[in-house]
């Protein structure tokens, strides 16, 4: 996990909630932001992991009634 990524977890509180997602989910998100080439679309991938993070029961924009 890049180091950008733990840091905006661990401010946030959201470690958590990243690791109890399925390790399919942690591998799509962190190599989703890490292909950006832009840093502004890494940022902004990161920004939207988050927010689902934080809301539950949405993945990649979809539902997820499991990480409700």
């Amino acid at each position: 996990m890049p180091d950008f990524v733990r840091q905006a977890l661990d401010a946030r509180g959201l470690m958590e909630a990243y690791r109890k997602r399925p390790a399919y989910q942690q591998n799509d998100y962190i190599g989703w932001i890490n292909r950006a080439k832009r840093r502004e679309t890494k940022e902004k991938r990161l920004r939207q992991m988050l927010e689902e993070l934080e809301r539950g029961g949405v993945y990649m924009k979809m539902k997820h009634p499991a990480s409700a």
